[in-house]
């Protein structure tokens, strides 16, 4: 058995291992679900969220930033895509302003590698729910005129009153619903390891194998397991990601203060998984954007080539 085949079979283990934890959670249709397959070398496409630069998106930042200007920065430091997190649109957001944006982007030779929204779907049924899935789907709309092929999602938290199986009941439902939507206009639903119900690997990987839709993949966040082994999260959610974002520092459980990311394993657990696809930076960290994103964004170029 070589090194490679060694990785997977650990994977495949802790897959398994992780979605047994949660089972009870589980429909047991869903067991047969498998990671997604892909032929071929694993193919790293880098791109840029926009949430990098959330602070100067608002017009009394000091530096404003248009989403213009933001497709302008991912062609000018070697993006292959750009990430339009929703947040930073205009309100009176329209097709004509959607459309402009497609047609900048294709004219710098960037690809929009997606949107990225902000709901929770974990509400019981009533207005909150209702408004939590029609927004999801009104960024379906938009991500298609805009020629985005993923939107990242959350899941949501276990509610008061609620148990963690009600609640991931309560998100495998409205996900699916609005996968159902989302694969009609071929647009990917990705589920973001974002806290909340989807904080622990199994978790994530309960829902994940649980939905029943081929549009519904992971977006893999490599700062969002505070495990005392993130890696081996990211490793175990891998062959199901749709979408990666990284970030620039891993916290692990136990210890207060963060760690550098280690790129070099971040994209040796992705080739492991043949992961194709986008790997977007999301830069959090408090040292200056203008400065340290190019920074980030050449280390990350140098060890997609190693």
């Amino acid at each position: 058995m070589d090194y490679g085949e060694f990785v997977n079979r650990r994977v495949f283990l802790k897959i398994g291992t992780l979605s047994l934890a949660g089972l009870g959670t589980v429909c047991p249709q869903s067991l047969a679900v498998e990671p997604i397959e892909r032929t071929g070398p694993a193919r790293l496409q880098l791109s840029l969220a926009a949430y990098s630069f959330r602070q100067y998106f608002a017009k009394s930042s000091t530096k404003p930033l248009t989403m213009f200007q933001f497709i302008d920065f991912c062609a000018q430091h070697g993006c292959v895509g750009t990430e339009l997190t929703s947040y930073y649109f205009p309100k009176d957001l329209t097709d004509e302003y959607l459309l402009n944006i497609r047609k900048h982007a294709f004219l710098r030779g960037i690809s929009i590698s997606g949107t990225a929204v902000g709901n929770t779907f974990t509400h019981r049924p009533g207005p909150e729910r209702t408004e939590q899935i029609d927004m999801v789907k009104l960024w379906i709309d938009r991500a298609a005129v805009m020629g985005a092929p993923h939107i990242r999602i959350f899941a949501g938290r276990v509610e008061q009153g609620m148990s963690l199986a009600e609640a991931k009941k309560l998100c495998i439902e409205a996900i699916e619903e609005c996968a159902d939507y989302a694969g009609k206009k071929g647009i990917f639903l990705g589920i973001e390891n974002h806290g909340g119900i989807v904080a622990e690997a199994g978790d994530i990987l309960d829902i994940v194998r649980s939905v029943n839709s081929p549009w519904v993949g992971i977006n893999l966040d490599t700062g969002n397991f505070h495990s005392e082994d993130p890696y081996a999260d990211l490793a175990a959610c891998a062959p199901f990601a749709v979408n990666v974002q990284v970030k620039v520092e891993i916290h692990r459980k136990g210890q207060t203060k963060a760690e550098p990311t280690d790129l070099s394993r971040i994209v040796q657990l992705l080739r492991n998984a043949n992961y194709q696809g986008y790997v977007a930076l999301e830069y959090e960290a408090k040292p200056d954007p203008w400065i340290q994103v190019p920074l980030w964004l050449k280390r990350m170029r140098e060890a997609f080539s190693e």
